[in-house]
């Protein structure tokens, strides 16, 4: 089934970033962003600026939204339960879903309301989008990779590929999505939490022999760990990927958590380091990077 209406959930920098692109190549019309009523009051007359420009996709209340083809929740992880709250008016029979929110749980907590049949497993990576004082900037789209998880009907990863390229939307079907995803996971355990502990950057994270690009390293090791114990085969040339692919964004950009750290909003720690914990404890690895991180983000989040 080919994929012609689109409602973003979450108008953040990811989603703003997709979801501009997606209406420059699919015209007026073809995509939507949704908020609950509360929120859409609250922002109400507020027109981002994407580049400089403003955003030109329109925004509607979850109380006039309708069924779409597809539903993109692009929120983080802190917004996930009212993200599925808003959602209900927009997924129809044949609706497809895509989680792009960080961690390796999101699919889990959306199949759980919605079933496993049209959703897919999906991360977003490499971008440098920046959202701060409304306005979003990127240079780096970055890409969403994506799959079928177990229970996902044959055909929804190729409707969603399509609708992708049709959307100018750089994108890579994943044969083996989870490892991808526990990838995901190992770089924003090092890149996001370094940043957001040390009020630093990409280049700060990335400057060889610096404390923040140990720190950055020695949590996406611990990380790589813990996958290694559930079975997923990461190995050190993903880390060495993802440190390299950090080291090509904009020396001067942050990832998400630096910026929750500038704009005082709780953060995705317990997705990330938290995860890293849980299960570090389930296998006996000891993580000391990635307890240190868990508690100096909570210490800084407390003086928000």
């Amino acid at each position: 089934m080919a994929i012609e209406s689109v409602a973003i959930i979450g108008r953040g920098a990811v989603g703003m970033l997709y979801g501009s692109i997606a209406e420059r190549n699919l015209g007026p019309g073809a995509v939507e962003f949704v908020m609950d009523d509360e929120r859409f009051a609250r922002h109400a007359g507020e027109v981002p600026l994407v580049n400089g420009e403003p955003l030109r996709v329109r925004t509607l209340p979850a109380s006039e939204a309708a069924p779409v083809d597809l539903v993109i929740i692009a929120t983080k992880a802190t917004g996930l339960d009212r993200a599925l709250h808003t959602m209900e008016r927009l997924v129809g029979p044949r609706t497809a879903i895509a989680s792009l929110l960080n961690g390796i749980t999101s699919e889990e907590r959306v199949a759980e309301r919605f079933g496993w049949g049209r959703t897919v497993l999906s991360v977003a990576q490499g971008m440098d989008a920046v959202f701060i004082g409304g306005e979003m900037t990127y240079t780096h789209p970055g890409e969403i990779r994506f799959g079928a998880a177990q229970g996902t009907e044959p055909g929804v990863v190729g409707d969603v590929a399509d609708l992708y390229g049709r959307a100018g939307i750089p994108h890579v079907v994943e044969a083996d999505i989870r490892r991808r995803m526990w990838v995901k996971l190992m770089l924003n355990v090092g890149i996001n939490q370094t940043c957001m502990a040390y009020g630093g950057t990409y280049g700060t994270a990335s400057e060889p022999g610096g404390e923040q690009n140990r720190c950055f390293v020695a949590a996406m090791r611990e990380a790589l760990a813990v996958a290694r114990a559930e079975g997923v085969d990461i190995t050190e040339a993903d880390l060495a990927q993802m440190a390299d692919l950090v080291a090509g964004l904009e020396p001067d950009g942050l990832p998400s958590m630096a910026q929750d750290r500038i704009n005082r909003k709780p953060t995705e720690v317990e997705e990330f380091a938290g995860t890293v914990i849980r299960f570090a404890e389930k296998h006996g690895i000891l993580v000391p990077t990635n307890r240190w991180l868990y508690g100096r983000i909570h210490e800084i989040e407390a003086g928000f």
